[in-house]
């Protein structure tokens, strides 16, 4: 008999396979009681044609087989797999391992010790039966000669073997559906005992490390579906917390977990699917993870990235909300909850790659070295490590976004002071916090108290904490925050200092165990010492670190936090410094003196003038009045005066107004464009010269404003008025004049000033006003004057005598708040008023600012904005204030107070304020080549806009129509 070798199958090192499998010898009933027979494959299965016909066969039913040798009393431990040498020893087919085979899907006939048998292993031919001619036996499970008793325990021996096929099938089922009792879902009791003892000791643990894999992904697969039955679907349902708010609260707090689950299910049906085919020896599970990893990192990426907020909106809910506290309480009720609190379910996408990579390495560590599963997994494994790797900075940011928040929750600011730290912009963070001391002076010496210090990436935050008696804790502002622009860092370079703490130790305990008790009561605290830019010596602050590290990472973590704010600003600001001219306007002579003719002293003001096409900027200062084309730096003197304090250039009345130490006057704007140009000369000027202001009298300040003063039929006139107040020897008197004349009126002849001005006439009789008043500011159709008291509102048709007049802001309660502010505000000094709504205007002091209704009375429960300089001047621009002092220009939201941008220089001025352009004067460079002083003339010019619209609407403006103080 010439004898067949199949082609070798796959190698799996715990499966021997008989090189040449040979017939099994005639059984007795002497030895069918110590299963002294083989089941083996037929030679040639397409010659089994009884039953089957001529039908060719399956894939399924062509898949080779291997011969296990069974164990008996005699032969090797149940542990090792029997050689196919060992003669004597009963052998039982299985299945042949393929890796990464499933896609060849068995029959539908059952399969022994749990596969899906084909029907050449379950058909058992007889002698009358048998397709094999020329052969002493045919390839039959028991040889066809033997007896009728033979025959019958052939029999019962396969049902028993199909039965156990049938009841592994059932098994499994009843596992995936959950049917088991907890206690027998293990892979060895799923499994018939003959096929756990031909496996070595590692195989079946890799296969139990498997199947233990698949329960895990059953169980998380069910958990993510009743967080959505039990948490998601009746709090949508039931609504515990306000139903406008459910739709956000349950994106926030559930997030992507959907699209999460829709990965897993995908998952599960094709490991219950491997495990349907492969049951009890899966081959591996390994493409089917890569596949699924590969294809849900982007949706872990961002649920892990926005879990601990998530986690933060579900507590800050459950600490605020009784109903939604009831509502989790009703839910732990459910009996597939089993007593497991809502966040164990929300945090079960965050554990479960970190469990999927220990169970996937130990698969790994059990399976032999020439497994294909050796290349995978590591790859598998490598991928989950980096992707948890790289989610480390998000979750480090969300968590820092947590604290963050937290710490908002818990502020509580100093009554009064309104204070907008801007904390829900989107890009806000917690860069770094910590306790660290500070030093008190008191009565009988100094005393130590631990501050809790917040550095934010916009300001620094001084905090004390303090536990309320309902048990929540609260972070009093003890100082006022320091915005980072502010912010500047001193000495972090001195020597320790000793602070004594309070010690538990008594004075006896103290003797008996020596000195020492004594010296540990005394700690080493390293300080530190940072202060306000604008106030050095009241706002500077020595601070104390418990050791040098801590020192070193304050220092390092204010450096980055100061530097990054100044690109982040420099990046965006709302209004960018251009220099118009640097070297020009020379304060000192540098070796000459200051009489030299090249000193022309510091630039008092400025205003943007256009002849024609031509664009040009004039400048004031102490030697006169200076025009250059914009852009060049080509300055001519076209105006010889002394004193100059203000220039306004009226367009459209062809006027440029000139106050200086000889008082009020005005010229032609097109004559003295034409002599930076060449074609007009200064006789022409002093021809178009009109004196506004009397013979020798004191002109303390002139604006020139437009007022909504008169009604003409159903609108409102807008009148331009120039506005100047004369100081006498017992009064301070308010002039209003208005503009009669044409643009096209001949200016080129002199006019006697005797005649008076023909430009202007009166637009109101003079009002007295205070003594003290120091400038002018303008409403729709009232003027405001700004005195040590507060500021004067006249109505400039209706002021004789000054009696009309109405101070704001208007203190009328005696209340805390509102006679806090009236201190605060009788020691500052008014600078004039804005517009900030329908309602309110806001006052605008040098050190604060206060919000006023339309009568005067302080709102915003008598609340104020404290500037971080101290003002000199201010001016509007959009819905923006910007506030000159010496060193700072602040710019900040009227309508909030939130700080906007800090434009930083030396010698600040505020040189000229419109809606066509913003001009500062500050100290310049100096000229390197004489030593010379320089003053610097500076545009701000809008990056962004700051308004969509200017001009007010026809609402806002009706209701300022009816201002009437």
């Amino acid at each position: 008999m010439s004898t067949r070798h199949r082609p070798h199958p796959p190698t799996h090192p715990h499966i021997t396979i008989p090189p040449d499998a040979a017939t099994a010898l005639s059984s007795s009933p002497a030895t069918t009681g110590d299963w002294d027979f083989r089941i083996s494959e037929p030679d040639n299965l397409n010659d089994w044609n009884g039953e089957f016909g001529n039908t060719p066969l399956s894939p399924d039913i062509s898949r080779p087989h291997s011969a296990f040798q069974l164990p008996s009393s005699s032969s090797r431990p149940a542990s090792r797999a029997s050689s196919v040498h060992e003669t004597g020893s009963p052998r039982l087919i299985f299945p042949e391992p393929h890796p990464f085979r499933a896609s060849l899907r068995p029959s539908s006939s059952t399969t022994l010790l749990g596969h899906r048998s084909t029907k050449s292993e379950t058909y058992i031919p007889t002698a009358r039966s048998s397709p094999h001619r020329g052969e002493s036996r045919p390839p039959s499970f028991i040889s066809t000669e033997s007896s009728s008793p033979e025959i019958a325990l052939r029999e019962r021996l396969l049902k028993e073997h199909v039965c156990a096929s049938l009841d592994s099938e059932e098994a499994i089922r009843r596992f995936q559906a959950r049917e088991l009792e907890e206690k027998d879902e293990e892979w060895y009791k799923l499994v018939p005992p003959e096929a756990r003892e031909v496996l070595d000791k590692k195989e079946v643990q890799r296969q139990s490390a498997l199947f233990e894999f698949i329960q895990s992904e059953r169980e998380y697969v069910r958990d993510l579906e009743m967080m959505q039955e039990v948490f998601v679907d009746p709090l949508v349902a039931t609504s515990p917390i306000p139903q406008s708010r459910v739709p956000g609260f349950v994106a926030e707090v559930f997030y992507n977990s959907n699209q999460i689950l829709a990965h897993h299910r995908r998952m599960l049906d094709a490991l219950f699917e491997r495990q349907r085919e492969q049951h009890p020896l899966i081959q591996s599970v390994a493409d089917i993870v890569l596949d699924t990893c590969l294809a849900f990192r982007s949706q872990y990426e961002q649920y892990i990235k926005h879990y601990p907020l998530a986690e933060a909106h579900h507590r800050k809910e459950l600490r605020r909300n009784p109903k939604y506290q009831y509502f989790l309480s009703q839910c732990a009720q459910d009996p597939r909850v089993r007593k497991r609190e809502f966040l164990i379910f929300l945090n079960r996408p965050m554990t479960r790659l970190p469990r999927m990579i220990l169970m996937l390495d130990t698969i790994r560590k059990c399976t032999v070295l020439d497994h294909p599963d050796q290349e995978v997994l590591p790859m598998i494994l490598g991928i989950l490590h980096e992707f948890m790797k790289s989610t480390q900075p998000g979750i480090a940011a969300a968590e820092g976004k947590v604290k963050f928040w937290n710490l908002c929750e818990t502020l509580a600011y100093q009554k009064g002071e309104i204070i907008d730290l801007d904390l829900y912009e989107e890009s806000r963070t917690l860069l770094h916090e910590g306790t660290l001391a500070r030093r008190y002076k008191g009565e009988v010496g100094y005393h130590w108290a631990d501050l809790h210090v917040a550095l934010l990436d916009n300001y620094l935050l001084l905090l004390k904490k303090e536990v309320r008696p309902s048990g929540i804790y609260k972070h009093n502002v003890v100082s006022r925050p320091i915005p980072v622009e502010y912010l500047r860092l001193a000495s972090f370079d001195a020597a320790p200092e000793n602070r004594k703490e309070k010690s538990n130790t008594s004075v006896d305990q103290g003797k008996l165990f020596g000195i020492d008790s004594f010296r540990s009561r005394y700690r080493a605290m390293f300080p530190f010492t940072l202060y306000h830019a604008s106030t050095v010596t009241t706002r500077r602050y020595t601070l104390y670190a418990i050791s040098e590290p801590e020192r070193e990472v304050w220092r390092r973590m204010l450096t980055e936090a100061i530097g990054v704010r100044k690109i982040r600003q420099e990046s965006n600001m709302l209004l960018a410094p251009h220099t118009v001219d640097d070297g020009f306007f020379k304060v000192s002579g540098g070796a000459s003196s200051d009489s030299s003719p090249r000193v022309h002293g510091k630039i008092k003001c400025a205003a943007p003038l256009v002849s024609g096409s031509k664009h040009l900027i004039a400048v004031g200062c102490p030697s006169g009045v200076y025009i250059a084309p914009r852009g060049s730096s080509d300055y001519k003197r076209v105006l010889k005066m002394t004193g100059i304090t203000s220039l306004y250039a009226i367009q459209q009345y062809n006027k440029i107004l000139v106050h200086s130490d000889e008082g009020l006057d005005a010229f032609s704007l097109d004559i003295m464009a034409r002599m930076v140009l060449g074609t007009s000369r200064p006789q022409d000027l002093d021809a178009s010269r009109e004196r506004i202001s009397g013979q020798d009298v004191a002109v303390l300040f002139a604006r020139v404003e437009t007022v909504g003063a008169r009604t003409m039929g159903m609108s409102l006139t807008l009148d331009v008025l120039v506005l100047y107040a004369t100081k006498s020897f017992m009064q301070v008197t308010l002039h209003s004049l208005e503009f009669i004349n044409p643009v096209g009126l001949a200016t080129s002849l002199r006019r006697s000033l005797s005649a008076g001005p023909p430009s202007f006439r009166p637009f109101a009789e003079p009002a007295w006003i205070p003594k003290d008043s120091h400038d002018i500011t303008s409403l729709h159709k009232s003027i405001g004057v700004c005195a040590e008291r507060g500021i004067h509102i006249l109505d400039p048709t209706k002021y004789p005598g000054g009696s009309n007049s109405t101070v704001v802001p208007t203190f009328t309660d005696s209340n805390g708040p509102m006679q806090a502010l009236k201190q605060r505000c009788a020691s500052a000094r008014p600078l004039g008023l804005v517009k900030t709504g329908d309602n309110e205007l806001l006052v605008v002091f040098d050190e604060l600012g206060c919000y006023i209704n339309r009568r005067g009375i302080p709102c915003r429960s008598s609340g104020y904005l404290r500037w971080e300089t101290k003002a000199v001047s201010y001016a509007r621009r959009g819905e923006n204030i910007l506030l000159f002092s010496p060193e700072f220009i602040e710019i900040r939201e009227i309508s909030t107070g939130k700080l906007v941008q800090v434009i930083e220089g030396k010698d600040i001025r505020g040189v000229h304020a419109s809606d066509r352009a913003i001009f500062v004067a500050m100290k310049g460079a100096g000229d390197k080549a004489s030593g010379a002083a320089t003053d610097m003339l500076v545009e701000l010019i809008e990056t962004a806009d700051l308004t969509v619209l200017r001009k007010q609407d026809s609402k806002t403006a009706a209701l300022w129509d009816e201002w009437d103080m």
